[in-house]
């Protein structure tokens, strides 16, 4: 009986993750689905191939030797079908386009929308994630990557570097007012990570007193901040970008990396990949000012005779 190369692509998933839920989730099934197709797969070679820990599913000597041959049939899979997509210059089918959720939140949807309406036939499929998905296992066609040094670019991948992107450090206006009149109370620190102040953050005029506040997740890290909790580092395309929100005084903007439009192999000869990495590059271009911190901002006077008119708006 012939190896069904599903039940291989649900082992890989466990093998990686080990975990049968965090295998479910990148395969998008039900948890159960994985754990029947393990069991096919285990029958069919007579072995066991995980352990089942507390901690999670860990590999058995037999389950080591499958995954090495495994990735050897992944990687002949991949490049087969990277070839022969590699042909396709038909201005339609999907395209699946990867980044951090602030790039795509804050900054390019509008590009994707433009992209979308001048390309109607192709399926254009957004994945706003902190998590890489694999460029060679084709989870994704491209990938919109901050990356820090170069080098730890993965050799296999086609990449177009872009701009420099900045970091800045920012308070809600209200609460820079409170501080200015000497009422703000304690300022909080308000991080999306547990690593604390950044070095580079650490201004010399508004005093951090308050104990830190974490909120990871996106959209509720920035109501936290409007909300005057405290300030927090944000990227400056992001912060400079939000009407109620200033950058601290007597901080200054620190690097964040610079973006790169990422693609692998044959797929990036595809005509709409070919298409959307030169229109986005192309957008990025036009938004480096914002993405370095460089655009112009007013100052505060002139901001807050403006404010009561943006906040009825924003109402």
């Amino acid at each position: 009986m012939a190896i069904d190369w599903d039940d291989v692509r649900y082992f890989l998933a466990v093998a990686r993750h080990g975990s049968v839920r965090a295998a479910a989730v990148q395969l998008q099934v039900n948890h159960t689905t994985v754990l029947r197709r393990i069991a096919q797969l285990e029958a069919l070679l007579h072995s066991q191939l995980f352990e089942k820990l507390p901690t999670g599913y860990r590999l058995t000597e037999a389950g080591e030797q499958v995954q090495e041959m495994a990735e050897q049939m992944e990687a002949s899979s991949n490049l087969l079908v990277g070839r022969v997509s590699g042909r396709d210059q038909a201005v339609r089918g999907p395209l699946r386009v990867t980044m951090a959720p602030t790039l795509a939140t804050h900054l390019l949807m509008p590009d994707f929308a433009a992209f979308a309406r001048r390309n109607p036939e192709i399926e254009l499929e957004i994945h706003s994630t902190l998590e890489n998905l694999n460029l060679t296992n084709r989870e994704a066609d491209v990938a919109l990557r901050v990356v820090f040094n170069r080098n730890s670019l993965p050799q296999n991948l086609h990449g177009m570097k872009g701009p420099d992107l900045s970091v800045g450090v920012y308070m809600s206006r209200d609460l820079l007012a409170a501080w200015k009149a000497g009422n703000s109370g304690a300022i909080r620190w308000i991080s999306k990570n547990i690593e604390g102040v950044p070095e580079w953050a650490k201004g010399d005029v508004v005093e951090i007193t308050g104990a830190p506040f974490l909120v990871p997740e996106d959209a509720a890290h920035l109501e936290a901040m409007r909300q005057g909790l405290g300030i927090s580092a944000l990227p400056s395309f992001v912060g400079d970008a939000e009407p109620l929100f200033v950058r601290v005084p007597g901080t200054r903007l620190g690097p964040h990396g610079t973006l790169w439009v990422l693609t692998q192999g044959e797929t990036r000869k595809t005509k709409r990949v070919r298409l959307f990495t030169e229109f986005i590059s192309e957008r990025l271009r036009a938004h480096a000012r914002a993405l370095a911190g460089d655009t112009a901002r007013q100052d505060d006077s002139t901001r807050s005779d403006r404010r009561t008119t943006i906040s009825s708006q924003i109402e």
